[in-house]
């Protein structure tokens, strides 16, 4: 085994309260291909800033190889006073390295070089900030979110250029696909102290969940030998005074030990707060067109948007996809052709740029827009720190600047404040920027859950398989020219049906080169297997959850009119039994609409296997 280029031991750092890193260490040895997991404000990006050199520890070992070279991408690059993207890059050059290497990396980034710094959107920023610590080629190469703001395109670029690397590795990112793609090896940063398991990302799950559950069986076993030591100490018989006392001290080590146990981390517990139920037809776009002088960016599109809906706008960055989501929300009115919006939307959105966030807020004020201590959360009054514990913040951070808190933090309490208020209609743009493995899990549940309609743009492919029920790309990704096509399914689903119209393709195109070719006889083309559909991710939520509502509803059903069978209450209280006659009467509505799209479900689901 190679002796490591890097190790950090026994980290310990805290910033005045208990400590955010209590024991952490890393370990990268040349080659390795780690990825950095853990909630958001575990530590993770500290740790990395720890290895990197730019922040210190209050304990704990440090090596780094002397000759060893060591390049960081920070979350939020600093451009310091440089002109141009291109200086800023070849400014991360070390003795000897090759400055056409820097005029590569940009040109596959999308950067021409000659860009100010100071006028840099997100994304441009981010691939400058690639560009400056790919191309010296360093033996460790550090990436904080490195998929933030980047285009599908870019990151599957992003994880070939990766792979054909010289470089150690360690990565944090939210992106599943990502980090199964790139990783080998896997940190886990949990509750100041960090594990490794050498297997990439992939296998991390499971991993986990093995890990925390013998955990809790240790601490089971923990309680029970307290038990039975207390139960000694006052009921055992009389030993030496000695024994006693040492048996004594065992026991108040194992009470310190087993009070000292701080379990993993609460998981989300939250849904969104549903509104009125919107129109069937939530949006209907009939041939709509947009131009910038010359640029097309929306050829005639139409499409029809149902209830329940959940859709997927992708597409590289420049695309049009702001332009045709803002077009279909009314926001923005068409060049030609007519979008007609349904009845009763009530629409919430989740903006990537996070524009909404006064950073000098305190979380309390923000999530009451200032309104006292209490907001409304689907018909219930909730205090705002009982709120905040659903999302795992802590009580004393109610009047805490936003400015204080991580980049995932911050992601956490906008999904916090979007979810709270009412909606049918939900507008997730990029979504799942900065958000934690567990938050992500969340927000797919609420998403999959949700009654209402969902529109969201994502880069995230793993975030779009386990979502959407259809995907809107532009026709040609490589070179848009604004015609876009609705396919169904997700990311992979759409990959599979652009795959089989090639194929079909190419057999047309042989079928006639042979016709020809045998004077006008044209031979059978090869069929080949069609390529079976699957249900989305939310389809088999809704088919392995509908069960569990209907029974939840004719429960209901049954206890309702086992009151209304009382023949004293229409006298006695009419305002009750018409209040509980409606309920019913809107359960059975409820009821049937259930077993009519499990029935479809079960059907699809059947077809599809079959």
């Amino acid at each position: 085994m190679a002796p490591p280029i890097l190790k950090l031991d026994d980290i310990v750092l805290s910033f005045g309260g208990a400590p955010l890193l209590n024991g952490a260490g890393l370990q990268v040895e040349p080659g390795d291909r780690i990825c950095l997991v853990g909630r958001n404000g575990s530590g993770k990006s500290t740790l990395m800033k720890i290895a990197a050199g730019m922040v210190e520890p209050q304990s704990g070992e440090v090596f780094r190889h002397p000759a060893a070279t060591i390049r960081y991408l920070e979350q939020a690059p600093d451009f310091g006073a440089h002109k141009t993207v291109q200086a800023y890059a070849e400014a991360g050059l070390g003795p000897g390295d090759d400055p056409y290497r820097v005029t590569y990396l940009l040109e596959h980034l999308g950067l021409s070089g000659q860009e100010d710094p100071a006028s840099l959107s997100g994304g441009e920023a981010r691939r400058a900030a690639l560009a400056r610590v790919m191309a010296p080629e360093p033996d460790i190469l550090m990436l904080d979110e490195p998929t933030n703001h980047l285009d599908l395109p870019t990151i599957e670029w992003l994880e070939g250029e990766l792979a054909k690397s010289r470089s150690a590795l360690v990565v944090i990112s939210h992106d599943r696909r990502f980090l199964e793609k790139v990783s080998t090896a896997t940190v886990w940063l949990d509750r100041g102290l960090s594990r490794r398991l050498n297997r990439g990302f992939g296998h991390f799950e499971e991993w986990r969940d093995k890990v925390l559950e013998e955990e809790e069986i240790e601490q089971h076993k923990l309680g029970k030998e307290i038990q039975r030591e207390e139960h000694w100490l006052r009921y055992g018989v009389t030993a030496r005074r000695k024994r006693n006392m040492r048996r004594l001290g065992n026991l108040q080590s194992l009470r310190a030990e087993y009070r000292g146990h701080k379990g993993p981390q609460g998981t989300i517990q939250a849904s969104a707060t549903e509104g009125r139920e919107s129109g069937k037809l939530v949006i209907e776009a009939d041939k709509i067109t947009k131009a910038y002088g010359d640029r097309t960016i929306v050829a005639p599109f139409s499409i029809r948007v149902h209830r329940g809906d959940c859709i997927g706008l992708i597409g590289p960055n420049g695309a049009g996809k702001t332009t045709l989501l803002r077009m279909l929300t009314g926001q923005l009115s068409p060049d030609s052709g007519n979008v007609k919006l349904g009845t009763n939307l009530e629409i919430a959105v989740l903006d990537q740029k996070r524009e909404d966030l006064n950073l000098e807020d305190t979380l309390s004020h923000y999530l009451t827009d200032g309104r006292g201590d209490n907001l409304l959360v689907n018909g219930e009054q909730k205090h705002v720190t009982g709120y905040m514990k659903d999302f795992l913040f802590q009580p004393e951070q109610a009047r805490t600047p936003i400015k204080n808190l991580s980049g995932g933090e911050r992601a956490r309490l906008m999904l916090a404040r979007m979810m709270a208020k009412p909606s049918n209609l939900l507008i997730l743009d990029e979504p799942t920027n900065d958000l934690d493995i567990e938050t992500l899990d969340l927000l797919q549940e609420i998403v999959a859950g949700y009654t209402g309609t969902v529109i969201l743009v994502s880069h995230d492919r793993d975030f779009l398989d386990r979502t959407v029920t259809s995907t809107i790309a532009p026709a040609d990704p490589e070179h848009p020219d604004g015609r876009w096509i609705e396919y169904a399914g997700g990311y992979s689903d759409m990959l599979a049906q652009k795959k089989g119209a090639e194929d079909e393709r190419r057999r047309a195109d042989k079928a006639e080169k042979a016709k020809s070719s045998d004077g006008g006889a044209a031979k059978p083309a090869d069929g080949g297997a069609k390529t079976k559909g699957k249900l989305s991710y939310k389809q088999k939520f809704a088919l392995e959850n509908l069960p569990k509502e209907m029974e939840k509803a004719e429960k209901e059903i049954a206890a309702r009119e086992a009151k209304m069978a009382d023949p004293n209450l229409f006298a006695k209280d009419q305002a009750t039994f018409n209040k509980l006659a409606a309920e019913t009467e809107k359960l059975r509505a409820d009821l049937i609409r259930m077993e009519e799209e499990w029935l479809e479900l079960e059907m699809l689901r059947e077809e599809l296997e079959g």
